[in-house]
């Protein structure tokens, strides 16, 4: 590693009195921390560039006399592993709750040891879907079109209800036994290389879970954030850069606690963050993983969320992190994504940042008729404030995700808007992200909560009336969904115009929304015909600085050659995406 030094916190009984002795060639103990819970030593030691892989013991001495001896294994790093690519706009990351998505292993639904067992009847329990599930349908995705995954995470949340999310973590070391184990991890992320496909793990250090181990015996008092009463957050991230912003109202923004069952984790303590920090390289490593999402970015301590962000990136430069920055401004979003100038000097050092103000325009603009402010000009607008992101290829776009309200109940069941909704956002610059589900026109309403729209999938199930996961499962308009957003997706896949192409947009009229993606071997028109019931015949005059040596072109939704580009023909709500032709 780049960084020499190797933390290892240790917990035992009256530790605190131990000395620890290490003898093995490279290694050197920098430093003992002994804190003020006399049951922990936080051990520093140096390991030299030439030292070998292997094993080694950890003595505790107590009076001359060795009280304890635990065993320690330092791992050969895989070679390239700090050079390694990660996810980016070339891609697109399907996003899957992997207890709502397949379950592969029934016999691990319910385990010794954790507390809340499985039950399907209950939309906020357990349902059984576990790692296996997604390794039995990496063809499925890999056919769908998507060229990554991102799972909510694995790690263990044993707590007694709503586990089946696992953002509440009580061990950042283990599988939760109900997904399966780490060696079943492994296996997942060497089935999606073997398929050309992306692993993005989801990281939480802004919280764990109220029955983490260690909260009934922690090393520090401040190692959580402490208050005589529960005190939840205010969720105002806009204290982070309100010029006038109280200290009363930003400490509860950091300091308050996610939840009742979610511990607010303190990382001004020195030891913790670099518990975090280490323990997300760990299982980049192990399981060769191509990138991270962060959860509650913004609830962090932003400099010290940006000190773990630094030492991840420090040992692979080109991973890409993502964060979720909940907010509803280009300026907010901004602030939080890496490179940008802001006004304080801060730099997050996570390149990407999710456009949730993108995402708001998705959830009325194509409901909506045409204005200067409504309908589908609420994306032109958007667009044009993208010189505020220091790179608006690195934001991620999507119509929905595991907290937010189901795409499908947005727009009360119309093909139409979906397909252009998909058409757009697979056209648009960015990271394109879709929610499991989304092919198959999967419901959910977020007012009966959020286990409505984390509804099982339907085929991951043993005895499920019917498999989507395959053709003859799905209903004929499911078919239809499922094969225009894949073919969508295959196109764009083959498309590095998409990727990393300049854009041009033009100013909406008539409901109509006309923008172009081009470089230098490609250029791409789009039109999106946003009126309910009438076609257009449209004029291509205005937009000849992008037509201009153009002679026709393709229709790759319906593969209609169009051979007279002067005006051409847009059924209403409708989308089209044109490759041009000299």
């Amino acid at each position: 590693m780049k960084n020499p030094q190797l933390q290892i916190m240790v917990h035992a009984l009256n530790i605190k009195n131990s000395t620890p002795v290490i003898e093995y060639p490279g290694i050197k103990t920098d430093s003992i921390v002994r804190p003020e819970n006399s049951n922990y030593l936080f051990i520093y030691l140096n390991i030299a560039k030439n030292v070998k892989p292997g094993k080694f013991p950890i003595k505790f001495m107590e009076n001359g006399n060795v009280e304890a001896t635990f065993t320690y294994e330092l791992k050969d790093r895989k070679v390239g592993s700090a050079d390694r690519s990660s996810f980016s706009s070339s891609d697109i990351i399907y996003l899957l709750m992997p207890d709502r998505f397949a379950n592969g292993n029934p016999d691990n639904d319910s385990q010794p040891g954790v507390l809340e067992k499985a039950d399907r009847s209950d939309p906020n329990g357990r349902h059984g879907g576990d790692i296996q599930g997604i390794i039995d349908h990496v063809d499925y995705l890999k056919n769908l079109g998507i060229t990554t995954v991102w799972s909510t995470p694995l790690m263990e949340d044993n707590q007694k209800d709503c586990s089946y999310h696992t953002y509440a973590i009580t061990d950042y070391y283990k599988i939760d036994p109900r997904y399966g184990t780490i060696s079943d991890y492994c296996s997942l992320s060497d089935a999606l290389h073997k398929n050309g496909l992306k692993l993005i793990m989801d990281v939480v250090t802004n919280h764990c879970g109220s029955n983490h181990w260690w909260m009934s015996d922690l090393p520090y008092y401040n190692w959580v954030h402490q208050f005589k009463n529960f005190t939840r957050s205010n969720y105002h991230i806009s204290t982070t850069y309100d010029p006038y912003a109280s200290e009363y109202d930003k400490n509860l923004n950091f300091n308050g606690w996610f939840d009742t069952t979610m511990p607010d984790l303190n990382q001004d303590n020195p030891h913790l963050l670099k518990y975090l920090t280490q323990n997300t390289i760990w299982w980049i490593e192990l399981a060769n993983l191509d990138g991270i999402r962060i959860d509650t970015y913004p609830y962090n301590n932003p400099r010290k969320v940006a000190e773990w962000a630094k030492g991840v990136r420090a040992e692979y430069p080109r991973i890409n992190i993502v964060g979720e920055c909940w907010v509803h401004s280009q300026q907010e979003i901004a602030y939080w994504q890496s490179g940008t100038k802001n006004f304080d000097g801060y730099n997050s050092n996570i390149p990407t940042v999710m456009d949730f103000v993108l995402h708001d325009q998705f959830l009325t603009a194509l409901n909506e008729d045409d204005s200067w402010l409504n309908g589908i000009t609420k994306f032109y607008n958007h667009f044009t404030l993208d010189f505020a992101y220091s790179n608006p290829f690195n934001l991620m776009v999507f119509t929905e995700n595991h907290d937010t309200p189901r795409f499908w109940d947005v727009i009360k069941g119309d093909i139409r808007i979906f397909k252009i909704a998909y058409a757009m956002l697979f056209t648009m610059r960015g990271i394109p992200e879709v929610y499991y589900g989304f092919e198959i026109l999967m419901p959910g309403d977020k007012n009966k909560g959020d286990g409505d729209i984390r509804r099982d999938f339907p085929g991951g199930w043993k005895g499920d009336a019917r498999d989507t996961f395959t053709p003859e499962g799905r209903t004929s308009q499911e078919n239809e969904a499922f094969n225009f957003v894949s073919k969508l997706m295959k196109w764009r896949d083959e498309n590095p115009v998409i990727h990393s192409g300049k854009t041009t947009q033009f100013i909406p009229e008539n409901n109509c929304y006309v923008y172009f993606r081009y470089n230098s071997e490609k250029t791409v028109m789009v039109i999106i015909n946003n009126h309910n019931t009438d076609s257009r015949n449209m004029d291509t005059k205005r937009f000849a600085e992008r037509m201009s040596g153009f002679t026709s072109g393709i229709d790759i939704i319906s593969g209609t050659k169009i051979t007279d580009l002067n005006q051409i023909a847009v059924p209403a709500k409708t989308a089209m995406i044109i490759e041009l032709k000299k």
